[in-house]
């Protein structure tokens, strides 16, 4: 019977499926060794046989590990790239992950411009790598379970969000940028994403760029493009997102962070429609819409020499504020029910007694809608089905409440670092990248998250610090 019931769970759970490109033999069935407990594994030692493998119209994997080294020239990472678009035009959905020996910035600046999501250098950590893979697979679900309802309402009916919602109705149709504002976990995408949603530029391109997440040299050839040859690797020019966005939106999300130098340009669009390729001379026009969002306050970074106050006033001719959840009266009962709905398919729901539905409306969740979701999801998993206490839900609100500081704290007690070598459990590789990511996370506190201020601090130019994060990311 149990046999009988595994098999039924085995033909329709389907798991997300991997394929492996590299030239080494004896890395792919490493990684297919360490990976096939959880995904679907295919490989190719080639670009070759990859585009074979391709040529089957229903082949779709998930995800893809591209090493940029590949035959006939495994020092030469044109044909890795040239794979990479392979892959996209063969299916636009796929998540690729570049593993390579090729970890010069150029390269990885390259592989991101051409639609790679993530560059891990090799030797790869395998604890990382995988909790790489299983980020992006659960972005993927997020993106395909969100697509039919991109549009979708904001959740509650507090004074606070119906203002909102009037606002992203009225700001819909124009033409003019729009400058979000809110603390960190408010939904600043959502609104981002209904923006264009509701507009009549629906069926054009919506892109996201994330202007903290990429070094300030890659992000303004990821914005404008790059003419062939502008830089080494660069066989061939590419557009940017301002091109690929074409008669849509771009959303830039976190433009606090955006370099100095770079802002210029920036205004430069915004007030002509036109921009150049990095390494041309040739002048483009883009139609695209700018969303822009951040959880500072812009008109004081303004104040702080940080940000241009030319751009700001271009930029803030439309302005929406994202309310806390601490703002919005009752709506956490509806963002709870919202939450709960949302997760049924693949989890069982939990119930809160009277008491417990007290105790959350009174919490502020100082993590927002994003702590919010969180916590739902834990205690779906912790306690599925079940009704859940007062007691139970203050723990999670502690845990949640409890900083990253104290456990980090732990990592460097002197009595309980001699007890792990006394008991040779030490590793002083894994214990200085915990002291890294201590540090980093310190002063990113100390300096409100300004990247400028953050490496300037640490000696270390924006690059260093951002390579460092991405590394640390999965702590």
């Amino acid at each position: 019977m149990s046999e009988a019931l595994d098999g039924v769970i085995n033909q329709t759970v389907r798991k997300p499926s991997v394929l492996l490109i590299d030239d080494d033999p004896l890395i792919t069935e490493s990684l297919g060794f360490i990976l096939n407990k959880d995904y679907q594994i295919s490989s190719a030692e080639s670009r070759a046989q990859a585009k074979l493998l391709l040529a089957n119209r229903h082949f779709k994997p998930d995800l893809a590990l591209v090493d940029l080294g590949l035959p006939p020239l495994p020092h030469d990472p044109a044909e890795g790239f040239a794979l990479i678009e392979d892959l996209l035009a063969h299916d636009s959905q796929i998540k690729i992950l570049v593993l390579s020996g090729q970890s010069d910035e150029l390269n990885m600046h390259h592989a991101l411009t051409l639609g790679a999501v993530d560059f891990i250098p090799k030797p790869a950590n395998p604890a990382l790598l995988q909790s790489r893979i299983s980020h992006h697979l659960m972005l993927k679900r997020v993106e395909t379970q969100q697509q039919p309802q991109q549009s979708m309402a904001i959740i509650g009916n507090s004074s606070a969000t119906t203002t909102l919602r009037e606002q992203i109705s009225q700001f819909s149709a124009s033409v003019f940028p729009v400058l979000i504002e809110g603390e960190s976990g408010t939904g600043k995408e959502l609104v981002a994403n209904a923006l264009h949603q509701q507009s009549n530029r629906t069926n054009h391109p919506y892109m996201v760029i994330n202007c903290a997440a990429i070094a300030p040299e890659l992000l303004e050839a990821q914005l404008f493009g790059h003419a062939k040859g502008s830089f080494t690797g660069a066989d061939k020019a590419h557009k940017g997102f301002f091109e690929e966005a074409s008669s849509g939106t771009l959303f830039l999300d976190e433009i606090g962070e955006m370099a100095y130098d770079l802002q210029a340009k920036l205004l430069r669009v915004l007030e002509s429609g036109e921009f150049y390729r990095v390494g041309e001379t040739r002048c483009i026009k883009s139609q695209a819409r700018i969303i822009a969002a951040t959880n500072k306050s812009l008109q004081h970074e303004v104040t702080k020499g940080n940000f241009r106050s030319d751009l700001f006033h271009r930029l803030s001719i439309l302005k929406i504020h994202i309310p806390a959840v601490r703002e919005r009266d009752t709506d956490n009962l509806l963002l709870l029910q919202h939450f709960l709905d949302f997760y049924a398919e693949s989890m069982k729901p939990v119930r809160l007694n009277d008491q417990a539905k007290r105790a959350w409306q009174i919490y502020d969740f100082p993590g927002n809608v994003r702590e919010l979701r969180n916590i739902v999801i834990r205690l779906c998993t912790k306690y599925p089905g079940q009704s859940i206490s007062t007691s139970q839900l203050k723990l999670e609100f502690e845990q949640q409440l409890t900083s990253n500081d104290h456990n980090q704290h732990e990592i460097f007690n002197s009595q309980l670092i001699q007890q792990k070598i006394s008991a040779d459990k030490i590793n002083l590789n894994h214990l200085l990248q915990d002291l890294e990511a201590f540090v980093i996370h310190q002063a990113m506190n100390l300096y409100d998250g300004n990247i400028s201020k953050v490496a300037k601090s640490l000696k270390i130019n924006r690059t260093t610090l951002y390579s460092r994060m991405q590394k640390n990311e999965h702590k």
